[in-house]
């Protein structure tokens, strides 16, 4: 499956392809008698429980064994070893004892006795995320044993699987022979190829009562395929134009890349209000969850526009090219999060330029949605102290955090400040060469290195970024990035935006995009509550509960704090319209805002001085200057017919 990609290989990259594509194939029978083989059970998946058998060639003596620690594109260790339980190992039947590391908690010790050459593994997982009872995630560190202390991709693996009786499977791992795949027969085993561990952590299954599967883009080398689980079955039959959205994201990040780093890749999609949301990259595929509607219409599909390209643009930015510290060759030792700006912060911006270009959001949408992040990093007081490279650096203790007094924390900023940086480049590219160069050019060179390849790392630092911009135009790209990521920036680059001919300003009326994301078109209320963020300072939940204070902001001066719970606005009771429609009384005028707060057990009055009115903010096009942001946004490729036109008005 290699052979017919070598031509356009440079020598470097070669030597790498065929080392990879070793590591995949057993070469001879004592290869195959060195395979671990691993069977994964789901059968029991509605009573959130998994089951694996692993038999693993040993040898008599100590044998430490490892489950996954440090999971690639988590950025911390979330290894579930916690919910792994049931292990028993036996040889020729006979249990064996094992004891548990002391310090190095994801390892079990064993001693395997004269003449054994294979140790049987059974463990269980208790799996309470990501499923259904007719619909289940397999990410395979919550089933695999392996020999510890060795390279990942060195350690040879043998998956099959069985699932509840008429589900059907979706993943990029090659099923062995023509059997009964997607949908296997019932009670049946479905055995996949050989491959290694790491490629094996790298190959989730999403498996499901409702399944489909839509392929995408035919004419497209390597293929494409949609993947869909839903808990009822109208979620997963998507509509046409999502189809050819999404048909036209392959063709537009073909377009960009000039490159493919896989044999085939297949999007994995779950419609679950259950099983939680998800996005994860892989090299051969992406693991999605949404809401069940979540792609029922335009309107519900704005929120996770970006999703299945951000996650795409994965397998080129952060699977095929991967900062140095982010790579280890064992899911045991500690990432290092430095370049997460590039890895999480190109990818977000090239997921949602993509996005845009390929019609899975409109222009306008984009530049609302960009409007709306650079707000947010423009408010942010803790930029004040902590540059973004450190909230790259600190990715795996902000991951997850408490949302209490973030905007003074800071969290995963790398993401969207990455995206503005990249921004900036890309505009900047373009100033410079007027318009015949962008980051696009940049991307076939750092990203197309090797030109087609299968699943491989190849791994970067930023001297190498800043020689391969040189290679568009000659710049100082080394003080450029020093300045945005390593520094204390107490405003927002908005740089990028301002180069695309808009400026960032705000008006007393949210834009359609954030009314489309905050309040349910059929009139059930709130999705979540109200943007006072940019007026009093609050962000609230739906009920009233405050999440964040913006520090040095009105609610702040007046002394609230996340926790506490709104009661009632100026005499009425709580609500996302009585607390704007005081906002908006207050303008221009002396008289407080009074709140009745409850905060613990304890119920106070809160006044709070603000009067300049609601303030949501948009892009503004300046007049007389390039339209970059738009040409940005313009597709590459001729775009498949979408059946749904999306709105575009500005009311």
């Amino acid at each position: 499956m290699f052979s017919s990609r070598v031509r356009s290989v440079g020598p470097k990259y070669l030597f790498a392809l065929v080392v990879s594509a070793l590591a995949l194939l057993p070469a001879s029978a004592n290869a195959q008698k060195s395979t671990i083989l691993i069977t994964a059970d789901l059968s029991e998946a509605p009573r959130k429980l998994f089951h694996a058998e692993i038999d693993i060639p040993v040898t008599a003596g100590p044998l430490t064994l490892t489950t996954p620690k440090w999971i690639p594109g988590n950025h911390r260790p979330t290894g579930p070893v916690d919910d792994i339980t049931g292990v028993v190992f036996t040889v020729d039947g006979k249990p064996l004892p094992w004891r548990r590391d002391d310090v190095e908690l994801y390892e079990f010790h064993l001693t395997i006795p004269a003449g054994a050459t294979t140790l049987h593994a059974h463990l269980d997982c208790i799996a309470l995320e990501r499923i259904t009872q007719r619909m289940a995630v397999l990410e395979w560190e919550k089933l695999m044993l392996y020999p510890a202390n060795t390279p990942v991709k060195e350690i040879a693996i043998q998956p099959s699987l069985k699932v509840p009786d008429g589900w059907g499977v979706g993943t990029a791992l090659k099923p062995v022979g023509t059997g009964a795949y997607p949908v296997p027969a019932a009670g049946a085993t479905t055995q996949f190829a050989v491959t290694n561990v790491e490629q094996l952590e790298d190959s989730p299954i999403i498996t499901g009562l409702y399944f489909h599967e839509f392929p995408l883009a035919p004419e497209v080398t390597p293929k494409h395929y949609l993947d869909v689980v839903s808990d009822f079955p109208e979620d997963s039959k998507l509509r046409p134009s999502v189809l050819a959205e999404v048909s036209n994201l392959v063709r537009e990040a073909g377009a960009v890349y000039s490159s493919h780093h896989y044999t085939v890749y297949h999007f994995l999609l779950t419609l679950s209000d259950i099983a939680g949301g998800e996005g994860l990259e892989h090299h051969e595929s992406s693991d999605n969850g949404v809401d069940e509607k979540a792609f029922s219409d335009d309107d519900h599909q704005l929120a996770d526009a970006d999703l299945l390209s951000h996650e795409f643009t994965h397998s080129w930015n952060g699977k095929y090219r991967r900062p140095a510290g982010l790579y280890q060759p064992d899911f045991a030792t500690a990432q290092q999060g430095a370049l997460l700006w590039v890895y999480e912060g190109m990818t977000q911006y090239l997921g949602n330029v993509l996005a845009a270009r390929s019609g899975l959001k409109n222009q306008q949408q984009y530049r609302e949605l960009l409007a709306l992040s650079a707000a947010n990093l423009d408010s942010k007081v803790g930029r004040e102290w902590r540059p973004t490279e450190d909230t790259a650096i600190a990715a795996s203790i902000l991951r997850g955090g408490n949302p209490a007094w973030s905007n003074w924390k800071r969290g995963q900023d790398y993401y969207q400040e990455g995206e503005l940086l990249w921004l900036d480049a890309d505009t900047l590219i373009r100033k410079l060469t007027g318009g015949k160069k962008s980051l696009d050019d940049f991307q076939k060179i750092f990203l197309g290195k090797g030109g087609e390849t299968g699943p491989m790392i190849v791994t970067y630092t930023r001297d190498e970024l800043v020689a391969d911009l040189n290679q568009v135009v000659a710049y100082d790209w080394a003080k450029f990035l020093h300045e945005r990521i390593d520094l204390i920036n107490p405003r927002a680059d908005l740089a990028g935006i301002e180069q695309g001919g808009y400026r960032l300003v705000y008006r007393d009326k949210p834009s359609r995009s954030e009314r489309t994301m905050t309040y349910d078109e059929d009139g059930d209320g709130p999705r979540r509550g109200p943007d006072v963020w940019y007026s009093i300072g609050l962000r609230l939940t739906s009920n009233g509960q405050i999440a964040d204070v913006r520090v040095n902001g009105p609610a702040d001066k007046a002394k609230l704090a996340p926790g506490y719970k709104i009661l009632a606005v100026d005499g009425n009771i709580y609500s996302a319209e009585s607390l704007k429609d005081a906002i908006k009384a207050a303008k221009g005028r002396t008289e407080p805002i009074r709140l009745i707060v409850q905060a613990d057990t304890f119920v106070s009055t809160i006044e709070i001085n603000y009067h300049e009115g609601e303030r949501y903010p948009t892009l503004e096009r300046v007049s007389g200057t390039r339209a970059y942001l738009d040409e940005i946004t313009t597709p590459r490729t001729v775009p498949e017919k979408v059946a749904e036109e999306k709105k575009t008005d500005d009311d």
